[in-house]
């Protein structure tokens, strides 16, 4: 229950001068966001000597006062690390239990970092600092695995599998074609998330509440202090902007859901119907009840985890949708579904650099399946347009030796020349047959793009030069 009674003065806290009564403690604690936010202490200690070295700059401390405020953040930082730090619910925040620390420390200069700056302006520095460095480590994440892809596709350049459409049998590919696949996809990803770096790389600070601040900051000198590209143009669009953060949840929805379906193909590929590839041990689970189980559990906890991302970015969208500028308590909201979609894109990442390199290629399952896909009759149907046949008719014709090899329970290169050619036709010749193998299928695809195996080779070559150069 709240009182009426007037606080003492150091029962008030911080911040409670305009107030005649102290917060209520079920308010304390449902505005207060230190439990999640105190991950970005070392963020706020790096933002916070940077605006203390510039207010000295500036002649707004004197030297010792700074040198004093600068040691003191490092010592508070050496608590927090050694798990000596005591953190603070009435305190609200990561910002204002550091700056309460800071106080207790050194005194009366303390209560002079906060000059010409507003937690507005602070904590949309300590987000983007924090959410470069994440993205730093994510985009490693991403070359590491774009690595592993490169080094199992280089191994089956010439191994035979299905193509899908429709998730039925459709042309013959290679393992390390589908594959690269996959390094197309992520690639894309860590690109899209290396451009939105650039804009996260802005320094807010010196935009203070909204308006900026009378003692001339010297905003330059702060980017340069904590690495920043430059400084945000407007101090109104500095404090309320988040569209750094949903650009971000964009990008790692996206790469989710990528992962996600390479996931879903690991788990299909993986099952006894399939039987394509063998998932390493380490990295699958058993049943409670059936001890025959092996179960694909981190491809599918991959692909589950993708809602949470997806869902981080709708909350992020729902959450600016409808704020006026400048600051608002809504801003709060922002760190969980950030952390958290940080956390989950770099598990996922990390979980997948350990289970790529390690799986087994079933290549006599592979190889088999697409015999039993009758998935060369495209290639008959090429065959049939050389010989001049019209498309739609080579079509009809190949789709009616498809019915004859059905009904043999055989593949089309079992059939005999008349079973291929039909009744009244003779177009088809002997060497159909070599259209008709798998690898030669595979090796017509010979151009920038297929699924030839040197074509793969010359990819993969590609690839790493990508690579190299970022």
């Amino acid at each position: 229950m709240s009182t009426n009674t007037t606080p003492k003065p150091e029962e008030a806290g911080l911040l409670r001068g305009r107030f005649s009564e102290a917060t209520d403690a079920f308010v304390e604690a449902f505005t207060a966001s230190v439990t999640f936010d105190q991950r970005l202490y070392a963020q706020d200690i790096a933002g916070s000597v940077a605006h203390a070295r510039m207010l000295a700059s500036i002649d707004v401390l004197s030297d010792d006062e700074a040198e004093a405020i600068v040691n003191g953040l490092h010592q508070i930082k050496a608590e927090i690390e050694a798990s000596q730090f005591n953190w603070q619910i009435p305190l609200e925040d990561v910002h204002m239990n550091i700056e309460s620390r800071l106080i207790e420390l050194i005194g009366d200069t303390g209560k002079k970092l906060h000059t010409g700056r507003s937690r507005n302006d602070q904590v949309a520095t300590d987000i983007r600092l924090y959410l470069r460095d994440a993205i730093d480590e994510l985009a490693q994440l991403e070359t590491d695995l774009l690595e592993a892809i490169v080094e199992l596709a280089a191994q089956h350049t010439g191994t035979v599998m299905p193509g899908f459409t429709h998730l039925q049998a459709a042309q013959p590919i290679t393992f390390g074609h589908h594959l690269m696949a996959w390094f197309e996809m992520l690639h894309r990803d860590r690109a899209r998330l290396l451009d939105c770096r650039m804009r996260v790389n802005q320094l807010p600070l010196g935009a203070a509440a909204l308006a900026g601040t009378p003692y001339q900051p010297d905003r330059e000198f702060v980017a340069r202090e904590l690495g920043f590209d430059g400084v945000c143009e407007n101090s109104l669009d500095a404090v309320s902007d988040r569209d750094f953060a949903i650009e971000f949840c964009a990008a790692a929805a996206l790469t989710l859901t990528h992962l996600s379906r390479w996931c879903e193909e690991l788990v299909l590929w993986s099952s006894q119907q399939f039987n394509f590839v063998e998932l390493p041990d380490r990295f699958c689970t058993g049943s409670s009840i059936m001890p025959q189980k092996k179960n694909p559990d981190v491809p599918e906890l991959i692909r589950g985890k993708t809602g949470r991302v997806n869902g981080h970015l709708i909350a992020l969208l729902t959450l600016m949708k409808s704020q006026p500028l400048a600051y608002n308590k809504d801003n709060q909201e922002d760190k969980e579904p950030l952390f958290d979609a940080v956390d989950t894109l770099h598990g996922c990442l990390t979980a997948l650099i350990g289970l790529i390199p390690n799986i087994k290629a079933n290549v006599n399952a592979m190889r088999e399946a697409t015999l039993l896909g009758y998935t060369t009759a495209t290639d008959l149907a090429d065959y049939l347009v050389r010989k001049q046949v019209p498309f739609r008719d080579a079509h009809e014709l190949v789709g009616q030796a498809v019915q004859r090899a059905v009904a043999k329970g055989e593949p089309l290169e079992a059939l005999s020349l008349d079973e291929l050619n039909g009744p009244g036709q003779n177009v088809i010749d002997e060497d159909v047959y070599q259209v008709l193998s798998l690898d030669g299928s595979v090796a017509a695809r010979d151009h920038q793009g297929g699924t030839a195996p040197n074509q793969v080779a010359a990819a993969i070559e590609r690839a790493k030069t990508r690579l190299m150069q970022g």
